[in-house]
């Protein structure tokens, strides 16, 4: 009865996020208290949110016990890290292992979606809300697995250290800070990030396989801009900044780059369609053993789950033109965002995209510096923990590495020289997560089916 006093106190039995048939522990109470806290703070870009996050996870987490000088806030411009260190006996003799996740999230207009973005809400199949997947779900997993193994007396036998990053989804800045001024940090055997990985299910909810992500594509952007004197709107001339951005955006969007492929895909996608199975897995297969099947190849580019891992891919994703509505346009630019296939070089994408767009006039500027970051082989132990996680939920499915075509926290920790594989405890749909969309959701079910991914596997790697 006090913790329903409590609860009802603090609003968030209110909002029928609470059903008592699946509040079955403390721990999965903690979690979804929480995710319902932090969803709740708006933390896109620019807001100057992120710090009440930190504040509010290293409060939650000092509650549990852990010492005020082993849970730090680190505030940076508008933005902060959160850095928490749950100390071992050093009886491994082992290094720390690094726990990623990042407490930002993208923009979200409230007056396109069907629910309010920046409050947990559900239905009977889904939670829903801005950043419920990405990826305040595994900060919130995480912090709460802190709080839990604190509470069961567990004692690792090396440092565990969670390293939340402020602006995954935008600069980087918290991360760069994390991967490679940190002293601390760059002691770690290696890294778990929260923030990619999982297991994929059919529409009908039958498991596929769960993927440890391994690689990254690598990320980088453009400023696409046309220009012109421009003039009175009355005389139109032919040559149009605005009309002429639209030529190379066309051109940029018709023009696919080369079918690649890696040891990595082929055996991602050799086993995930022997699991799939249909018409769709035996595509995969075809492509598995032929890569340069070019039929298979354009039918796995349909799909919006697998498109990123057949290809560089270049994409359109903000345009601004023009001053005045009575005037010609002076300048029009289009901000291109491409996701490069590894081992691809940078110029080598921007002399493809120059050749595309035919127009020397056009200009294009590299918004900042692009970060590539080696593959991180699989390693045995971190495998078979992984899979004593996942096996409790599906017994013998398989564990595969494969390559984000996404950007995460990983790649500076890669590149830092630290191995870093996402392992999320998320089971679902890709198709259904929408993840930067409208109406980002995760199941129900996956929520709680996750609650003790991340124990089983601090347990596995730190335990005596």
């Amino acid at each position: 009865m006090k913790k329903i006093i409590i609860l009802l106190a603090a609003g968030l039995l209110s909002s029928n996020i609470w059903a008592s048939e699946e509040i079955k522990s403390e721990h999965a109470q903690k979690t979804l208290e929480i995710y319902t806290r932090i969803i709740e703070v708006e933390s896109s870009k620019n807001l100057g949110n992120v710090p009440e996050i930190a504040n509010y996870l290293a409060g939650e987490l000092r509650a549990a016990g852990f010492p005020a000088e082993d849970v730090e806030v680190v505030p940076l411009g508008e933005t902060a890290s959160l850095i928490a260190r749950y100390r071992g006996d050093g009886s491994s003799g082992k290094a720390p292992i690094l726990l990623l996740g990042h407490m930002d999230v993208v923009e979200a207009n409230a007056e396109d979606w069907e629910r309010p973005p920046f409050k947990l809400t559900r239905d009977d199949h889904y939670f829903y809300a801005r950043g419920s997947v990405d990826n305040k779900f595994g900060v919130s997993q995480l912090t709460s697995t802190f709080i839990r193994l604190k509470k069961e007396g567990f004692v690792p036998n090396r440092d565990l250290i969670i390293a939340f990053s402020g602006d995954e989804e935008s600069d980087m800045t918290t991360t760069r800070m994390l991967a490679y001024e940190r002293e601390d940090l760059a002691e770690a055997e290696f890294a778990l990030n929260s923030d990619a990985g999982g297991g994929d299910l059919t529409r009908d909810g039958k498991p596929v396989v769960y993927l440890m992500q391994a690689a990254e594509k690598t990320y980088v952007t453009w400023e696409v801009t046309a220009r012109n004197p421009g003039g009175h709107s009355s005389r139109p001339r032919p040559d149009n900044a605005i009309y002429d951005l639209a030529a190379a955006i066309t051109k940029i969007q018709q023009y696919k780059f080369p079918v690649r492929w890696s040891e990595m895909t082929q055996t991602f996608f050799e086993e995930t369609g022997e699991q799939l199975g249909g018409e769709l897995g035996e595509v995969m297969i075809r492509f598995a053993n032929n890569p340069r099947d070019e039929a298979a190849a354009e039918r796995l580019s349909i799909e919006s789950s697998y498109v990123g891992t057949t290809r560089t891919t270049c994409v359109v994703t903000m345009l601004q033109a023009g001053h005045a509505e009575n005037a010609l346009p002076q300048s029009a630019t289009a901000t291109v965002n491409c996701r490069v296939f590894p081992g691809v070089p940078v110029d080598a994408v921007e002399k493809a995209l120059r050749h595309v767009v035919e127009n020397e006039a056009i200009e294009f500027k590299q918004v900042y510096e692009a970060t590539e970051s080696p593959i991180s082989r699989l390693r045995p132990d971190v495998v078979a923990a992984v899979k004593k996680a996942v096996h409790t939920q599906y017994p013998d499915i398989k564990v595969i590495a494969y390559m984000e075509s996404g950007g995460t926290d990983g790649m500076h920790f890669r590149k830092a020289g630290i191995p870093t594989w996402a392992v999320s405890g998320l089971f679902m749909n890709p198709d259904e997560m929408y993840a930067h969309g409208l109406n980002e959701r995760v199941p129900i079910k996956g929520f709680y089916d996750a609650l003790d991914h991340w124990s089983i596997i601090l347990r596995e790697l730190a335990g005596n």
